[in-house]
């Protein structure tokens, strides 16, 4: 996350014919996997494999599960680190269970959560509401109002020069793993603006924190649920709002970021096997609130996550009670 991602686009065709061939074998293969118990992730004693892809807020997620999975359920969890898109190419390969939050990739639920032959379903909304944008800080929009707006930015890219100060403005990224539409706005609005990924979310927080500090200009790609939304008085530049389709063409996209409501992808034969572990994470949905104290424990107050996640807990019972199985 994003740092995070967007909707990716529809795939042609030819590439979903391609893919359903692949999800067919794939299927056959984790069908005979499955009958042999524990491969797969599938059996009640199997560790979980539970994706866990570059920002914080989806490790506090995962955090929270696998402490409550191990604690309560007594099954162990495996974290599969992986940027976004793998993730679901492990997990219709076999060797991913669970993805706990899903920005939008509807191409991907269309290849591998196919009818013909699903290797994955949709496990529904974890309550996280995704929002991705542009961001500059509240002081910059002080003295410079116009920049709160596309329109009003393109006059502006200078404030965001680096370096001599000459050349484009600079548009601060995160991962440049995670999926973004920022170059297809720079281009269609005209903007004299440059990307520069910082490489990962860490490492972009700590350059907004920084420019932050000294009050010096700087615009830059972020999201919610996001625990520094709570720390900083930032504003998103406003676009021509979302609609469907506008971002077809990821060099020419005349729109913003759609907005997000997160959810939950299963592995088939995981889902199919409805475990305690399987039916804990079916039930689960939090808020922004609760992912976003989870992950300013572990990002900004140095707490490991097992320690982030036990402080929740003792917090919260009766909302994770409410995930437990009843016959667990």
């Amino acid at each position: 996350m994003s740092a995070v991602p967007t909707r990716s686009t529809t795939p042609s065709r030819a590439v979903q014919a391609l893919a359903l061939t692949l999800a067919a074998a794939l299927a056959a293969s984790c069908g005979a996997e499955e009958g042999g118990g524990d491969a797969g992730g599938s059996d009640g004693s199997a560790p979980v494999r539970m994706a866990v892809n570059g920002w914080v807020g989806y490790e506090a997620s995962a955090a929270v599960l696998s402490y409550l999975i191990e604690k309560e359920l007594d099954r162990k969890v495996e974290y599969v680190e992986d940027d976004e898109v793998s993730s679901w190419h492990a997990m219709a390969e076999g060797s991913v269970d669970v993805i706990l939050e899903n920005w939008g990739h509807e191409d991907l639920m269309e290849l591998y959560g196919a009818e013909e032959s699903p290797l994955v379903v949709d496990g529904g909304p974890n309550g996280n509401e995704g929002r991705i944008g542009w961001y500059v800080p509240q002081y910059v929009v002080d003295e410079y109002p116009e920049v709160a707006t596309y329109e009003g930015l393109a006059e502006h890219t200078d404030l965001f020069r680096t370096g001599a100060g000459e050349g484009p403005g600079r548009f601060l990224g995160a991962d440049p793993t995670f999926v973004t539409q920022d170059q297809g706005m720079i281009n269609h609005f005209g903007l004299d603006l440059e990307i520069e990924y910082a490489g990962s979310e860490e490492e972009q927080i700590a350059e907004v924190e920084a420019a932050y500090a000294e009050e010096e200009p700087v615009l830059f790609y972020f999201y919610e649920p996001q625990w520094l939304q709570e720390e900083m008085d930032l504003v998103k530049v406003e676009f021509p709002e979302y609609v469907d389709l506008c971002e077809i063409d990821s060099e020419d996209i005349a729109c913003d970021y759609p907005e997000y409501e997160l959810n939950k992808v299963f592995a088939k034969p995981f889902a199919d096997a409805d475990s305690p572990a399987y039916r804990l994470l079916d039930n689960w949905t939090w808020t922004n609130e609760d992912q976003d104290e989870v992950a300013k424990m572990i990002a900004d107050e140095g707490m490991s996550h097992d320690e982030a996640a036990a402080a929740w807990a003792e917090e919260h019972p009766d909302m994770w009670k409410e995930w437990i199985p009843a016959d667990a």
